[in-house]
């Protein structure tokens, strides 16, 4: 067992690292730009660079990459060696802070949403010196932003650290109202809570449908499935014990706080929780994660996977997003307070994100959207694609008080002033934790479920940072100038949580009837990305987004066309995939099947004069019939596919693949995994879901 204290960060340049090796008065300067935004001089950055090369040069680097993260959802490098030629014909291992703090990829072949041509390949990845940074096999990876040669972001980092900013910014001037002037930053903190499910590598190469796409696009339901209610936290298996050792150890030397690890509700399904972390650091760790899980479990004849729904009619995997706001002095500004202005305070902010969620439903609902999460949303296992909130019995008893002007308990047996009153203390744990809820207050802070398990956390966090800096620009803008500020926070708060108070539901999300529920109070139920993606560009968001610099006009429209694209090319490689396993695997299988049935048949007669070979017969016209409906399902679903493929519009061509082409691909499930049960085992044209779940 490694020595955790000893391994952890070992390979991370961070601060530790850096006040050993850098210079006082540069290291001074590194964190004056740290804490304040100031830029770095070049000398500094010089120094800096060299110092970070010597140190990765000891760590096995002979490379360095800026490591950055596009708009396709993953990570990109480009490595470059430090070798430099001398004139001897020899090489020197050299880095300098010109190299450090600018890079330049080719920007072209990413996604922009046509801002980039082919011919238009420059861009540019821009430090960020903010997070740390790490050697990576062999190379020094630095976090980087990504932008155009035009200036526009082509990353998710980069309106991630601005929404940071803004909400730092906002945050600061409420507190500044409440008497805290000592405050010189807010930063959001996140911990992402990671699912996924882990199969054989040998019975993942032997499915086209899992290699390609990442889920199981045909399988019939096992006999047993997580019914038994017996996977969850139970004991972990001899092989899974050793995968998360070996995880641990790697993401530990990364200096990834991993803490939490058990068995998930599915078979073959787990969970991996780290602890809380500045929102952006969270965000390039969680990349770091996904990576390395699939890594290690590969040195295990595992893979890893992280789709939102591999498995039908199984739990899928969500990525729950744990998100709060905290002060550089360290004060969690949602944890409930004890005093009247910690509770005024705590009352605002909370009013603050209740009236962001309830206005900017459609933008958290489309942060969260994608071909993947589409299945997983309202499954009766994951959130419903209505956006609401819970806040608790102790809470909610809190806010219709303020509401309605009536005794908070039954021990005051008074009406509350904001300010003035000594609300109780209020514990972290005063109800139940609900599962059902997508955006959950869950002791000091909240707990975003709606985010799929394959999602970067930075542009969830990035709108979630954003409305609620909105909100907190109007409500200083409108207290800033009060002449009775107690008086006018206990009307404010009183005007938006009675304003709002549609968005707080505390029931069973699962149940069919919060569905017609949430339509009479007015919430919106986006099934879909093409639905979402409808609401995006509507004036109100556009006007927030860019008012608030998160994003440019052009940028939004970039966004739009890209999850549009990307949604439109996930369903082409499934029905490609699933066209392709019909006809060279399932059809195939089931047709030598039936011949060989045919065939016993056959040679039971000749054996046995009189043999009726009923159930031969019987078990022949079932196939056969089940065959000849999958042909023709297999058929029905080329041509709607063919049909999506020519609109040439992205949002028509995605409402097609959700209205048309994905019913048709359920159809031709349903008649292949009929006929799956029928077919003898040695005939079977791949692994099953039993095969894939019980074979760990």
């Amino acid at each position: 067992m490694p020595n955790v204290p000893e391994v952890f960060g070992s390979m991370v340049f961070n601060q530790k690292v850096m006040q050993e090796r850098l210079p006082k008065e540069t290291f001074k300067a590194l964190k004056k730009t740290l804490e304040d935004g100031t830029p770095l001089e070049l000398d500094v950055a010089n120094q800096i660079a060299h110092a970070m090369k010597e140190w990765a040069i000891e760590k096995g680097a002979t490379h360095y990459t800026h490591w950055f993260q596009p708009l396709t959802g993953i990570t990109a490098e480009k490595h470059d060696s430090f070798i430099s030629p001398t004139k001897d014909g020899g090489v020197i291992m050299e880095f300098s802070g010109k190299e450090l703090v600018k890079g330049e990829p080719d920007a072209s072949s990413f996604p922009s949403g046509g801002r980039r041509a082919t011919f238009e390949a420059r861009g540019y990845t821009v430090w960020d010196p903010t997070a740390y940074a790490f050697v990576k096999e062999h190379s020094l990876c630095i976090p980087t932003a990504f932008c155009s040669y035009t200036g526009e972001a082509l990353d998710k980092k980069t309106p991630l650290l601005r929404s940071m900013e803004i909400l730092s910014k906002q945050t600061i001037r409420i507190l500044h109202l409440f008497g805290n002037t000592n405050v010189k930053h807010v930063a959001t903190t996140v911990g992402p809570e990671q699912e996924y499910f882990l199969v054989d590598e040998k019975l993942y190469n032997q499915r086209k449908d899992l290699r390609i796409t990442g889920r199981t696009l045909f399988g019939s339901k096992p006999s047993k499935g997580q019914e038994m209610d017996d996977q969850y936290f139970a004991a972990l298996k001899p092989r899974i014990v050793e995968y998360m050792e070996d995880l641990n150890n790697e993401l530990w030397k990364l200096g990834i706080l991993a803490k939490t690890e058990h068995n998930e509700v599915a078979p073959a399904q787990h969970e991996m929780a780290p602890i809380f972390t500045t929102t952006n650091l969270a965000a390039d760790q969680n990349q770091l994660t996904m990576e390395i899980m699939k890594k290690v479990a590969r040195k295990h004849g595992l893979v890893c996977l992280l789709h939102e729904k591999p498995f039908a009619g199984l739990n899928g995997s969500g990525k729950h997003n744990n998100w709060s706001m905290s002060t550089n002095e360290g004060e969690n500004l949602l944890e409930p307070g004890d005093t009247p202005r910690k509770n005024a305070q705590f009352l605002l902010f909370l009013t603050a994100v209740i009236k962001a969620v309830d206005e900017n439903q459609d933008l958290l609902r489309i942060s969260v959207a994608s071909a993947g999460n589409d299945h997983r949303l309202g499954a009766n296992e994951a959130p419903p694609a209505i956006i609401s909130m819970f806040v608790g019995e102790e809470l909610e008893a809190v806010l219709k008080s303020i509401k309605d002007g009536t005794p908070y308990n039954d021990i005051t047996k008074q009406k509350m002033k904001i300010g003035v009153d000594v609300l109780p203390p209020i514990p972290k744990d005063t109800t139940d934790r609900n599962r059902t809820s997508p955006f959950a207050f869950t002791g000091n802070k909240f707990e975003f479920r709606s985010v799929g398990s394959s999602l970067s956390i930075s542009g969830p966090n990035t709108a979630l940072n954003a409305i609620v800096a909105d909100v907190l620009k109007g409500f200083a803008d409108e207290l800033e100038g009060a002449v009775d500020f107690d008086k006018e926070l206990q009307e404010l708060v009183k005007r938006e949580i009675t304003a709002h108070g549609r968005i707080i539901f505390n029931g069973n999300g699962y149940d069919a009837g919060w569905i017609p529920e949430a339509e009479k109070r007015g919430l919106l139920n986006l099934k879909t990305l093409p639905e979402a993606m409808a609401e995006y560009l509507k004036p109100k968001n556009v006007k927030l987004y860019t008012e608030m610099g998160i994003y440019t006009d052009i940028e939004m429209k970039s966004h739009y066309e890209v999850k549009l694209e990307k949604y439109c090319q996930v369903l082409n490689i499934e029905v490609e995939t699933m066209l392709e396993m019909i006809n060279k695997d399932i059809l195939p299988a089931s047709f030598k099947y039936m011949t060989a049935v045919s065939k016993t048949a056959v040679d039971v007669k000749s054996v046995v004069p009189g043999a009726k070979c009923s159930a031969e017969t019987d078990l022949l016209k079932k196939l056969d019939g089940l065959t000849d409906e999958l042909a023709k399902k297999a058929d029905e679903l080329a041509k709607k596919h063919l049909a999506a493929k020519k609109n040439a519009d992205a949002m028509e061509c995605a409402q097609a693949y959700a209205k048309s082409v994905i019913p048709a691909m359920a159809e031709a499930r349903a008649a292949a995994d009929e006929i799956e049960p029928l077919i003898g085992e040695d005939y079977k044209p791949f692994p099953s879901y039993e095969d894939l779940l019980f074979r760990v």
